[in-house]
């Protein structure tokens, strides 16, 4: 399973749980934000990591205080840009074992 397959898997799951998909793959300077959706009036932006296996580490893990960091400026820079002030959050997927079977998603996982 690629990436973009794990996007996709857990964009679905989010929609499925009545989130609206706004971006996918949003890009700027500071980095990447897997997906950016709203849940009522929360802006959430989704870091999605799959693991197949934990050998170099759990997917949780994988997203270090320094991602936190990029993915917080990647976050001001697409606000910045709506020339609003909405309520955010900051969500994590992760996705384990063959084909991503396991998946856990992780509600307001980080912010400032």
């Amino acid at each position: 399973m690629k990436g973009s397959d794990a996007e996709q898997l857990a964009a679905s799951y989010l929609q499925r749980h009545q989130l609206v998909l706004i971006e996918q793959n949003y890009r700027c300077r500071f980095g990447e934000i897997d997906l950016i959706m709203c849940d009522d009036a929360t802006l959430v932006f989704v870091e999605v990591r799959m693991r197949t296996s934990d050998g170099f580490g759990s997917a949780a893990a994988s997203i270090t205080p320094a991602k936190q960091k990029k993915l917080l400026r990647t976050a001001r820079h697409y606000i910045a840009g709506t020339n609003a002030e909405p309520a955010c959050r900051f969500d994590v997927v992760l996705l384990s074992g063959t084909n991503g079977r396991n998946l856990e998603w992780i509600k307001n996982a980080f912010g400032e």
